[in-house]
């Protein structure tokens, strides 16, 4: 959740950040943003907002407000914000019908035609089955080289993979605007999690000569972005700090909608974070290690499981990492209750899996977990010890030298410094060494395999184990250990699109078989899986917590 970033061009002068005067696909003019040059009513109106407008605490940058684009979670709930698209998900996580306002479906359920509603987008034009057509053939367009490409055809759409693999042109590509308030969605198989995909940004819809009269600069300004969901963006730039939404008087569903807007702050530091949540300058703030004890009992503190797997992602292309017993020795030399519970504290579990817990029920009704099992990557130091043993004998070697790298934020820090110790603790001879970074630049040198070790985690984008299975096949944009397995190749794809498809008891089975596999090989080395303790302003209700896809929704949150 990177190959393709767009380049994104701003000019800057005396501090002030100036956009185009005209704003893309002939829409009204756009404003200079300058603190000397908002008129004297604006400065009014934008101050009455704010006391209705919800303050948001991320940690980490925005990376891209394109839809095909965007690869991690900060920026999907962003575009979430701002954008619709055929289902939205409910405050349970549920599918509900958004711009669809009905669907008919073959008997064979094969054939899905959507009826949509009445909407528009944020210039005034119609939004209509034409937008879908665009984006999705642009997320499977190999020109665009979209990280997210490959969730079309898990999605089940006729030809997916064929068209992202460049065997088909972008036409056979199972979707068709039969007219403008009707799309045709053709499938290879029937898929039981299709609408809760249709949640997801990269299905949102992309108005075609919007897009192309923004050129390059398209979603890096907010002249350059369209909404047509509750909010639009009045104020972003890529690796800004600050970002700012009003409501979308034009939104369909804008009578639901009771905030006037949400103001986005980057902060990484949870000291300063906490500060700025005391001093009434956020609404909403995630809380890390010392603080979660320290305000736990506070009645504004809120604590919330989410879907997020933490792992190391060993680099199987360098030099030692190739040696399984060395990777099951890294697997298992580090306390992982230690790591929720003496530095995250904030609800967060240990990871004894690949697959995490309340993702998806199976077919007899339980939880993933319940059916597969946690007895992977149990914590056992003397027995990392011998791997090490057997590993140094095969490679030749005594002791060796990786960098992890990680991202930026305080939380990250502090994990891959505990792993740092214990890795050379347990395992005398191996030194690990760390770098920082922005989680964009870790992204890109995971994925272009310019690293050793990462710490890195994995968002799932709809309820079923493929969310995450689905990473580990050879030349998975996701796969960033470079692991490849005939067996589990096969098995994915017969879960995908073969026989185990239309057995839903079989499939089940085989991923659990599929997930074994990974955890025998050591293909990462889960850590936990997060849990968010955040602080909510009394007087604000009505956030939704998500830990599927989206992971929060503020469509119908109040603020007193």
């Amino acid at each position: 959740m990177k190959k393709a970033i767009k380049k994104m061009v701003s000019l800057g002068i005396s501090g002030l950040m100036v956009w185009s005067l005209t704003a893309c696909g002939n829409s009204k003019p756009a404003a200079q943003v300058s603190g000397t040059t908002q008129s004297a009513a604006e400065t009014k109106a934008a101050e009455a907002a704010k006391g209705n407008a919800l303050n948001v605490h991320i940690d980490v940058e925005v990376a891209s407000m394109d839809p095909q684009i965007a690869t991690d979670g900060t920026s999907f709930e962003v575009i979430a914000d701002t954008t619709d698209g055929l289902y939205e998900l409910d405050a349970d996580g549920k599918p509900v019908p958004a711009l669809a306002e009905s669907v008919d479906k073959s008997a064979d359920g094969l054939t899905l035609t959507y009826h949509l509603r009445d909407a528009k987008w944020s210039n005034g034009t119609p939004v209509t089955a034409k937008d879908f057509v665009f984006a999705w053939r642009r997320a499977v367009n190999p020109v665009t080289a979209s990280e997210y490409a490959f969730i079309v055809g898990i999605a089940g759409i006729k030809n997916a993979d064929a068209v992202s693999s460049g065997e088909k042109p972008l036409e056979e590509l199972g979707v068709t605007a039969v007219d403008d308030k009707t799309l045709k969605v053709e499938l290879d198989v029937p898929v039981p999690f299709f609408e809760s995909l249709m949640a997801f940004p990269t299905f949102y819809p992309v108005n075609e000569e919007f897009f192309t009269s923004c050129g390059d600069q398209y979603a890096s300004t907010p002249d350059t972005l369209l909404s047509n969901g509750p909010f639009k963006i009045t104020a972003y730039e890529p690796a800004a700090t600050n970002i700012t939404l009003e409501k979308n008087p034009d939104y369909w569903d804008a009578g639901k909608v009771k905030l006037d807007g949400i103001n986005y702050q980057v902060i990484k530091d949870s000291q300063q974070a906490m500060l700025a949540y005391q001093n009434g300058d956020l609404d909403l703030v995630t809380l890390s290690g010392e603080q979660v004890e320290q305000f736990q009992a506070d009645p504004e503190f809120k604590n919330i499981m989410a879907g997020y797997l933490w792992y190391m992602s060993p680099n199987t292309k360098v030099a030692g990492l190739e040696n399984l017993n060395l990777r099951k020795a890294l697997s298992l030399c580090f306390d992982k209750e230690a790591v929720c519970k003496n530095i995250l504290k904030d609800g967060s579990i240990p990871a004894y899996f690949a697959v995490p817990t309340l993702l998806a029920t199976g077919p007899d009704g339980k939880d993933y977990r319940e059916d597969a099992g946690s007895n992977y990557f149990k914590t056992d130091k003397a027995e990392a010890l011998k791997y090490w043993e057997e590993a140094k004998k095969e490679l030749g070697v005594e002791s060796l030298t990786y960098t992890m790298i990680v991202e930026d934020t305080e939380s990250a820090i502090n994990v891959a410094q505990f792993l740092q110790s214990e890795i050379q603790t347990t395992l005398p001879g191996i030194t690990i060494n760390l770098e920082q970074m922005p989680k964009k630049n870790r992204v890109e040198r995971m994925q272009e395999g310019i690293f050793e070790l990462g710490l890195t985690r994995w968002g799932p984008d709809y309820a079923d184990p493929m969310t995450y299975l689905d990473m580990w096949i050879t030349d998975s944009p996701n796969n960033y250990g470079f692991w490849s397995n005939a067996e589990y190749d096969s098995i994915i794809q017969s879960a995908k699109k073969g026989d185990l498809a239309l057995d839903p008891a079989a499939r089940w089975k085989a991923l659990i078989g599929a997930e074994k596999i990974v955890c025998d090989n050591a293909v990462i080395f889960p850590v936990y899986q997060k849990g968010n303790a955040v602080m909510q302003k009394a007087g604000v209700e009505g956030v939704e917590f998500h830990s599927i896809a989206i992971n929060r929704y503020f469509k119908n949150t109040t603020k007193k």
